[in-house]
Parts: structure tokens; sequence; C-alpha cells
């Protein structure tokens, strides 16, 4: 993650000194770069420049308003999941001409929201879903764009919680039942099918899995063109891998070459929906060692960031580079290999505050010794991190910062207990 980096025993994101941000804002604490997130979003608008892509970035990922205008600033549509992801896009000055509405379960109302908004197309995940989106654009007198989301059967061979692509997922449809689908949409006058969409899994480190699930896309476009549906977009989803450990991941200029042939056969314009690749290590989240203890043969190192604030260790038992803020003297910047033994550290369980034994960060994982105050940063948490934040055990959400450059702006202020009290009625 070139915009965090060691100045000495120092970490800084881009020019500002990490300390010096929690110092004034608190912990925990979210910091993202601003140059990160715009740097992988060039990376993929430049991997995919021949065939003009319309990079929507996945809101669910990372939703701070911040973090959309500065996207959205530099060419970036959308992909959302909700009305109220729709609604942060365009309080944010996004696009919805540039915006896809995914997701299993729109509501009549996000429907009418979405066709009034004016949405480039719904991505449609069922046959109850296509009746609803067809009833609703009829009653607004309007033709509503769809793209069939499809399955192309392909394992991708990630966590199962993020794979998509299958026949047995709860996302898209079969490509058999697809094509009966299609069929009856040239029955109803308020749809338009303009493209197809098909979207694999999540945290995917391979090329493999797209190569497949593209050849599949080819075939089916031809299929639906030949039924007179005016296919325009061929809409590859997003799921790129990142580098959580340090190696792992692969450029996504190598998923594009595994894409772009089978692409550019059909005609179509791209459309990609990433969101951890671009915001994932953008962030970082920054907490304070408040104990520590051991027990048994356990030693046990208790921050006061918790999985209220980082869920994805708990949900997922997912890895996070943990290192401190201020690295002791004579020990080195985080190492490359986070697997590797790190001389003379000692393994810590590295948890939180809140009564469950879930709470954790990593285990058994090697640190150097550190104390009461000390500031530790968990790496790759720009995605998935804050957005599934929750009040669990009354704990107020983390403060977010976009640092630009020399400057850092608060883009959310912390929560405060007035805050979670607010909405509370009839006491």
């Amino acid at each position: 993650m070139e915009a965090f980096q060691y100045r000495g025993n120092e970490l800084y994101c881009e020019g500002v000194s990490v300390a010096e941000l929690a110092k004034q804002y608190g912990t925990p604490l979210y910091v993202y770069s601003q140059a990160a997130l715009v740097g992988s979003l060039k990376a993929l608008q430049d991997a995919y420049a021949e065939v003009d892509p319309l990079i929507c970035y996945s809101v669910k990922a990372n939703s701070n308003l911040g973090v959309l205008k500065v996207l959205g600033a530099h060419g970036s549509g959308f992909d959302v999941v909700s009305g109220g992801e729709l609604f942060r896009v365009q309080k944010a000055g996004g696009d919805p001409g540039m915006t896809v509405f995914a997701g299993v379960g729109k509501s009549d109302p996000e429907i009418a929201q979405a066709i009034e908004a004016g949405v480039l197309m719904f991505n449609v995940e069922s046959e109850a879903e296509l009746a609803s989106i067809a009833r609703v654009a009829a009653g607004m007198n309007r033709v509503a764009p769809i793209a069939l989301r499809v399955n192309p059967d392909v394992d991708p061979k990630t966590h199962r919680y993020t794979s998509t692509g299958q026949k047995e997922s709860k996302f898209g449809l079969d490509i058999e039942r697809a094509l009966r689908i299609a069929e009856t949409v040239k029955d109803l006058p308020s749809l338009t099918m303009i493209g197809m969409h098909m979207h694999i899994g999540s945290q995917i480190t391979t090329v493999e899995p797209y190569a497949k699930a593209v050849a599949k896309g080819v075939e089916l476009i031809a299929k639906l063109r030949a039924m007179g549906h005016p296919i325009a977009w061929y809409n590859m989803g997003g799921g790129y891998g990142i580098a959580y450990r340090g190696p792992e991941a692969k450029p996504v200029s190598e998923f594009a070459e595994a894409i772009l042939p089978g692409l550019k056969a059909t005609g179509c314009r791209l459309a990609i929906e990433p969101g951890r690749v671009i915001a994932g290590n953008a962030g970082i989240l920054v907490s304070r060692v408040l104990y520590t203890k051991q027990s048994g043969d356990k030693r046990f190192l208790i921050q006061d960031a918790a999985m209220n604030d980082l869920i994805r260790p708990a949900l997922y038992e997912s890895f996070h580079r943990i290192w401190p803020v201020t690295v002791p003297q004579g020990l080195p910047a985080p190492p490359a290999d986070y697997e590797a033994a790190i001389e003379g550290a000692e393994p810590w369980d590295v948890v939180g505050p809140i009564c469950e034994s879930g709470d954790f960060f990593a285990k058994d994982r090697a640190l150097p010794p550190l104390g009461p105050g000390a500031l530790l940063a968990t790496f790759s948490a720009g995605a998935y991190g804050m957005v599934m934040a929750s009040n669990y055990n009354t704990r107020p959400r983390a403060a977010e910062i976009l640092v630009n450059g020399d400057g850092a702006s608060l883009v959310r202020r912390r929560e405060t207990l007035d805050d979670l009290v607010a909405q509370e009625v009839g006491l």
C-alpha cells in the first residue's frame, strides 16, 4: 500500500502522520488515502481503456460521501444495491445515468426511486423482481432498462459467503432460467433488456474464473440478441482480489487480459462493478492499546477498536495486517510476508472490548512488545469496514478521515452517546 508508508519509525498516510491524526481525532479512527482511491480507479480505467469501460464503483464497499465524491469527480459511475445507496450517490453529486441498481430484494419504492432518478439499468435477479419492475414502470408510464443477472455456474474458489456465481447462489439466475425469462420480456412493453450481467464472487485472486464466465456470457448474449433483445452492455461485475497478506493479488491488467477478448467479440460496451479493489487498500483502522493480559498460555492485546468497528475477522475469519503506528526502535516496518516469523516477537491475540469471544482482529499474531497507549494500524480496512460497523454494546462508531497530500479532512465525525439514543421514542 504505497499511500501508507513508514518514515523512519512512524506511519504516514500520504504526507500526514497517522499518530497526529489519532491525537487530533481520537481512536478508533478510519483513515483513507485519496491518492490510493484515485490510483486504483485509474488502474481499472487504463486496463480496459480500449473498450471505453464504465467503472461502476460498488458503493457497498465504502459509502462515505467524501469517498463517493472523489471517485465521481474522477469519472466513476456507481453500483448500488439499495435506495439508500442511490440517495448517497446523488448527495455526492454522482450521475444516476452512470449508475447500475443491483440487489436481490428491490422494493417497489426503491424501484420507483431508481426509475425517477434515471439509472442506467437494473440488474434483475428473479422472475418476481422482473414482474415488479415491469409493474412499477408501467404505472409510471416509463420503460425501465434492465440486464438479467446470470450465474455462469463458475466456482471462483473464494470464501463461501462471497461466492455468488454458482447455480445454488441466492443471487442471479441460472442460464436456462435466464433464457426462459428473456422470452417473456418481449411481451412487457415497460421493460427493455439492454444488458447482461455476471458477478461470480468477491476477493477472487485468479483469472481463470473470469475467462470461463466470459466464454459462457458470449454465447448467452448471442442467444439474447437472436430473441430480439438490444443487448448493448456486458456487465462483468467486480470481485477482483486485493493484497491482504502481501503477494496474493494479481494486477487488474491480468483480469482485463482474460476478459477483453470475449467482450470485444460481442461488440458490447463493458461495465464493471469493482469495490474492494478500489477502496480496500486505501484505508486503515487506527486503534489504541488499552491493556495486555495473559490467560493460561494465551497472551491478549486488548485495543479500543472492536468487531463493531471491523467485523470482517469475526465474520469471514479474514486476515488483516496489523502493525504499530510507531515502530519500536530497532524493529522494521511491516514485513512483506506476514506469515513469516518476526525475530524477537511473540504471539498475541489482538482483541477488542466487545463482550463476545468472536471479538478479535487476529489470533496468535507475531507482534513486537507493546503496552497501553500504543497505536495500532489494521491495514486493508478501506472496504467493508465502516460500512459494516454497528453500535453493538452501545459503542459509538468511529470517525473517518480523508487524506489528500499534506492535508486531512474529517469526512464523518465520531458518533456521540446522544446520537445513539436520539431516534428512540416513547420513553
